[in-house]
């Protein structure tokens, strides 16, 4: 195919400030997680898809394969919509006071 570009999983980005290994990045409407550190102002790379657990809103309760959102300012999952974006599916529950869960991002 003379049209192909890529498989899709990775997208090269340069951050604003600096993005730590494993660190989720909000790129429009796409969640990435960083592959390595990548310091402000210089390209990277992130992924866009798979099972990452990832920092959540610790009051929120999240039932296994409910629709995730992400809060910019706050920079963690949340179970709320309303001025968020929607980044994923719970791939576990997790509990009040839990300050992580495991998403699958982007589907």
């Amino acid at each position: 195919m003379k049209n192909y570009v890529q498989d899709g999983k990775t997208i090269s980005f340069t951050p604003t400030a600096a993005v730590a290994s494993g660190e989720a990045v909000l790129l429009g409407m796409l969640l990435v997680v960083a592959i390595a550190a990548i310091a402000a102002n210089t390209p990277g790379e992130g992924v866009t898809e798979g099972v990452f657990e990832l920092p959540k809103k610790s009051t929120d309760v999240v039932a296994l394969g409910v629709d995730l959102y992400w809060d910019d300012a706050e920079k963690e999952i949340t179970t709320t919509a309303t001025d968020n974006t929607l980044v994923g599916k719970a791939w576990a529950a997790a509990a009040n006071q839990s300050t992580s869960v495991w998403v699958k991002i982007n589907a």
